[in-house]
C-alpha cells in the first residue's frame, strides 16, 4: 500500500534529517516505527503526508508510493484526498471549535457529506467520551480526550491509512491501554492501515504486526513484532529489561542493513 524507497529529507535545503529511510505498510496492517526523540520519526510521517512543505522541508532523494502512485511531490490536501490522514502529536485540535465541529472538519476532504451523521455515530461508538463532550470547546478538554478527538477526526475522512504520531505521549498507563485497544479495533473493523510512531515500544508492539527502529535518520533494525519483542537490543532500550547495566548505541548493532530500491 505504502512504500518509502531510500527517502532523504532536508530542511531549508541544508539540514539532512532522513538519510535513506525505506519501509513498507501493507494494506490493512498496523506498522510500528520506534525510536527516541530526534530520530526522524515525525519527519518521516510529514514526508508521507506532505506537511514538510509547511516547515521548509522537502524530499530531496528517493520516492514515496501510495497504491503504486508517487506522492512525495503532491500537496498535503491532495494526499489527504487519496486517503492518507495524519494525526499530529497530542491530537491537536481547532481549539476555538467544539468537539463535534472538530469532527465535522475532518470530513472536509470528502466530496459528499451524505454520511456525516453515520460517521459521527461511528466515531462516538469508538469514543463514547467524545459524545458526552460534543458541545464542549475543544481547547478545554484533557490530553487524552484531545488524542481521542484527533483519531476521531481522522476517521471522519474515511482514511485508507492513518499516520499516528505518539498517541501515548503524556497519557496515564490505563488510558494508553484504552487508546491502543481502540486503534486495534479501528484497524480490524474499518480495515484501515496504521503507521504508528511511538517511543512506548511495549504498547506499539502489542498491536503492530511489524516494526522499524529509527535512529539518526536511518532504519537500524526491523522485523515482526514478535521478533522485536524478543530482540535483546529492543528489550534493553525500550522495554526496560536490560541486565547488562550499560546503555549501548544502535551504531554498535550488527543487524542494520540497507534496503534495496524497488524496481
Amino acid at each position: 500500500m505504502l512504500k518509502l524507497n531510500s527517502i532523504e529529507v532536508r530542511y531549508s535545503r541544508v539540514i539532512l534529517v532522513l538519510k535513506g529511510i525505506s519501509l513498507e505498510v501493507p494494506d490493512g496492517s498496523i506498522i510500528a516505527m520506534l525510536g527516541g526523540n530526534g530520530a526522524g520519526k515525525t519527519t518521516t510521517l510529514k514526508a508521507i503526508s506532505g506537511l514538510l512543505k509547511t516547515e521548509e522541508g522537502e524530499v530531496t532523494n528517493g520516492e514515496i508510493e501510495f497504491n503504486g502512485e508517487r506522492i512525495h511531490k503532491m500537496n498535503p490536501e491532495n494526499i489527504a484526498r487519496k486517503g492518507i490522514i495524519q494525526v499530529m502529536e497530542g491530537g491537536r485540535s481547532l481549539e476555538h471549535l467544539t468537539v463535534e465541529e472538530n469532527l465535522m472538519a475532518g470530513a472536509a476532504v470528502i466530496r459528499s457529506r451524505s454520511t456525516m451523521k453515520q460517521d459521527l455515530e461511528m466515531v462516538y461508538n469508538y469514543f463514547p467520551r467524545l459524545k458526552t463532550l460534543r458541545k464542549a470547546t475543544s481547547g478545554y478538554i484533557s490530553g487524552g480526550e484531545r488524542q481521542m478527538l484527533g483519531i476521531g477526526r481522522a476517521l471522519m475522512a474515511h482514511p485508507k491509512l492513518i499516520l499516528l504520531d505518539e498517541p501515548s505521549l503524556g497519557l496515564a498507563p490505563l488510558l494508553v491501554k484504552t487508546i491502543f485497544e481502540i486503534i486495534k479495533r479501528i484497524n480490524e473493523n474499518q480495515n484501515t492501515a496504521v503507521l504508528l510512531v511511538e517511543q512506548n515500544a511495549r504498547a506499539a508492539l502489542s498491536v503492530a504486526s511489524y516494526g522499524y527502529v529509527i535512529e539518526n535518520g536511518r532504519v537500524v533494525l526491523d522485523g515482526t513484532a514478535e521478533q522485536l519483542r524478543e530482540n535483546e537490543d529492543i528489550k534493553e532500550f525500550y522495554l526496560g529489561m536490560s541486565t547488562i547495566g550499560k546503555r549501548k548505541s544502535y551504531h554498535d548493532i550488527k543487524h542494520y542493513k540497507r534496503r534495496k530500491r524497488w524496481l
